[in-house]
């Protein structure tokens, strides 16, 4: 499942592996045994120690399984707490179907690489003074 940032700003989504992509494993309880710590409770108390309140169903979720979502801060304050990078928590494992996935550019891809286009600007398309009022908040697009 390859992660992405959703356009809730500052968090990050695990979704659904395409060809060509692998999946991301959530390793939390690993990075926290290399620590000593073995129960939820335990690591719970560490976060609400560095300042991050979380609820014990949030934990339950974090500790027993790959979350579907976590806030960048989050991962922030856990990656604190282990002493470890975002890499050390979330790994992105091969592609199962063998092939590796490249960014253009890389050693032998001969593809261009193409820059995004740009975003249309948030008065595009408006009427008259409809401009002023609207608020378009950016997101990034899907990885």
């Amino acid at each position: 499942m390859p992660a992405s940032v959703c356009g809730c700003w500052g968090r990050l989504l695990v979704g659904r592996a395409g060809p060509g992509v692998g999946r991301v494993r959530w390793e939390l309880r690993l990075r926290a045994a290399e620590r000593g710590v073995f129960k939820a409770v335990e690591m719970r108390r560490l976060l609400a120690a560095e300042g991050l309140r979380v609820s014990a169903g949030k934990m339950s979720a974090l500790w027993s399984g790959t979350p579907v979502s976590v806030r960048l801060d989050d991962v922030e304050v856990l990656c604190r707490v282990l002493g470890c990078d975002a890499a050390g928590l979330l790994v992105l494992d091969p592609p199962p179907d063998g092939s590796a996935a490249r960014p253009a550019g890389a050693s032998g891809d001969t593809s261009p690489i193409v820059p995004a286009p740009a975003p249309p600007s948030p008065l595009e398309g408006a009427g008259p003074g409809e401009g002023a009022r609207r608020s378009v908040r950016p997101s990034l697009p899907p990885v």
